[in-house]
């Protein structure tokens, strides 16, 4: 990880993303998270056949508060705990549901929190985060649709796929950035 020099007077937002904070905070932070994406992904709303929820807020904020690392780390053990307890949407878990007809949106969750910090290391505006987050949420259904066609095969079409498993989601998802993005400015001017 490259060294991130920061302004004396940086924000603990900042400190904490760069990874300047004590381990034991950092390591709160992340079980924080982690603990976000739970209760995030327990909020299910149905619009269409499949729920819209709150984990992916919890992920683009991993990214952004944490860093591309810590972010990452925070989405691994969501997955983890996944694998052995009931922390996904519904009350289902374990390796059955990672391969599931969401397995590429689930599988993709590290990812997404990576790209969200690292797009956003030297973002300091809230357009900034907002563009960042928005290239974690292309990678977010750039995975999911992938595996909904390609793998799940529940689409006979990628336009279908693409239909159902992203664009349904899209003001839902710009929703999340813009909340994220501005939660996580407002945060960094706390100080």
């Amino acid at each position: 990880m490259p060294t991130i020099a920061l302004a004396p007077t940086a924000s603990f937002a900042d400190r904490l993303r760069a990874g300047k904070v004590a381990p034991a905070v950092q390591a709160a932070a992340v079980l924080a998270f982690t603990g976000l994406m739970i209760v995030g992904a327990k909020v299910n709303v149905y619009v269409w056949e499949v729920p819209f929820t709150l984990q992916t807020l919890a992920v683009y904020g991993a990214g952004l508060a944490l860093g591309s690392r810590n972010g990452a780390l925070s989405a691994v053990l969501y997955l983890l705990l996944g694998a052995f307890l009931p922390v996904f949407a519904g009350s289902e878990y374990g390796a059955a549901y990672l391969v599931g007809a969401t397995g590429g949106y689930l599988l993709a969750l590290p990812l997404v929190a990576y790209v969200a910090g690292y797009a956003s290391r030297r973002a300091t505006t809230l357009g900034g985060f907002v563009l960042a987050l928005a290239a974690a949420s292309a990678v977010l259904f750039a995975c999911g649709v992938l595996w909904l066609h390609g793998v799940a095969g529940l689409y006979s079409s990628w336009g279908e796929a693409v239909e159902k498993g992203w664009l349904r989601f899209l003001p839902i998802d710009a929703l999340k950035i813009a909340t994220t993005a501005l939660a996580y400015a407002s945060a960094r001017r706390l100080g």
